[in-house]
C-alpha cells in the first residue's frame, strides 16, 4: 500500500485546495478561487516538478472550491476533472458561471486583487460521477458518496484501502480546535443523514475542506462534534424562532457561537451572514413541516 502525501496548496485564506500524491498519481482535491488559481497551480508545479497533475476532485460547485480547476487545467491539459453529476449540470449553465464570477471578483477585491485573467467560461467536468461509483486513479480507488445538505451537488470520496475520506462541507467546517461549524444550506435532515452515512464508514482520517488532514483522534472528535453541533445549533435556532426573535438576532447568535479563530480568517463576514440567513430560513421551513 503506497503512502499518500497530502500537501496544502492554498494561496489565500478561504481557498480550499490540497494535493494528494502517492508517488505515481497526483490528485488536486478542490481547487480554490479563480483569482488564486494560477498561484495554486504554481505551488503544485513546484511539488510535482516534471510530473503531471492527473486528476482534480471537486466536492461541490461553489466558487471557492471549483473555479481554480480551470487554471490548473491551463498547466496540465490532460488532467481529468471529477465531480458529481449535478455539479456538471451547474457548470454548464451560463447563469451559474456568471454568479460564480461575480462572487469571485467581489472577494478578490476584498483581498486587494483588482485584475486577473478570467478563464471561468472554460469550467468543465470530464468525469461526472454518481453515488456508489468507483473512481480508479492509478493504484488508488475512491468510492463516490453523495452527501447533500450543504449543496445538492456535494460529494465525498472514500478510499477504503487507506480508510481515508475526502470530506465535504455538508459534514461541517472544522475550526481547528474545539468546534465544527454546521453548513446546511439546502437541507437540515438530509445533512443529518449524510453525517450518519459517514459515521458508518471505517474511517481513520478525513481531509476536511478549508482546513486539511485530520489525525486519527482529531477525526473521531470532528465526526462526533459535527453531529452534535448540527443538532444543537438547529434546536437553538428553532427555539429562538418560536420565541419570535428577529432574523438579525439569530445571525448574531450564530456569529457569536462560531465566528472566531480560523473560521474568521477563512470565512468572509458577508458570506457568513448570507449563509446563516439561508440556514435560518431553511430551519424555519423544515420545523414548520
Amino acid at each position: 500500500m503506497n503512502h499518500i502525501k497530502i500537501t496544502d496548496v492554498r494561496v489565500q485564506p478561504g481557498d480550499s485546495a490540497f494535493l494528494l500524491d502517492d508517488g505515481t498519481t497526483a490528485i488536486l482535491y478542490d481547487s480554490g478561487f479563480a483569482f488564486t488559481g494560477f498561484g495554486v497551480a504554481e505551488k503544485i508545479k513546484k511539488i510535482l516538478g516534471d510530473r503531471p497533475l492527473d486528476y482534480i476532485f471537486l466536492t461541490h460547485s461553489h466558487y471557492d472550491h471549483a473555479l481554480g480547476s480551470v487554471y490548473a487545467l491551463s498547466y496540465w491539459k490532460n488532467a481529468k476533472v471529477v465531480a458529481g453529476e449535478y455539479a456538471a449540470k451547474i457548470f454548464a449553465k451560463p447563469t451559474a458561471k456568471a454568479v460564480m464570477r461575480d462572487l469571485d471578483r467581489k472577494f478578490a477585491v476584498q483581498c486587494g486583487v483588482l485584475e486577473y485573467e478570467d478563464l471561468i467560461d472554460e469550467l468543465r467536468v470530464d468525469i461526472p460521477v454518481a453515488d456508489g461509483d468507483i473512481v480508479k486513479v492509478g493504484n488508488l480507488e475512491f468510492v463516490v458518496l453523495n452527501l447533500p445538505g450543504h449543496t445538492k451537488c456535494s460529494v465525498g470520496y472514500y478510499c477504503p484501502e487507506h480508510q481515508l475520506l475526502l470530506g465535504c462541507e455538508t459534514i461541517g467546517v472544522f475550526n481547528g480546535s474545539d468546534n465544527v461549524v454546521p453548513s446546511y444550506l439546502i437541507g437540515y435532515q438530509m445533512t443529518l443523514e449524510s453525517i450518519k452515512r459517514v459515521e458508518e464508514l471505517a474511517i481513520r482520517q478525513i481531509l476536511v475542506p478549508h482546513y486539511g488532514l485530520l489525525k486519527e483522534e482529531e477525526t473521531k472528535f470532528y465526526l462526533k462534534r459535527a453531529k452534535e453541533s448540527a443538532v444543537t445549533t438547529a434546536e437553538e435556532i428553532i427555539s429562538m424562532i418560536r420565541q419570535g426573535k428577529a432574523k438579525e438576532e439569530l445571525i448574531e447568535f450564530f456569529k457569536e457561537k462560531f465566528y472566531y479563530g480560523i473560521i474568521k480568517e477563512i470565512y468572509p463576514i458577508d458570506a457568513m451572514e448570507l449563509n446563516t440567513g439561508i440556514m435560518i430560513d431553511l430551519l424555519k421551513k423544515e420545523s414548520e413541516q
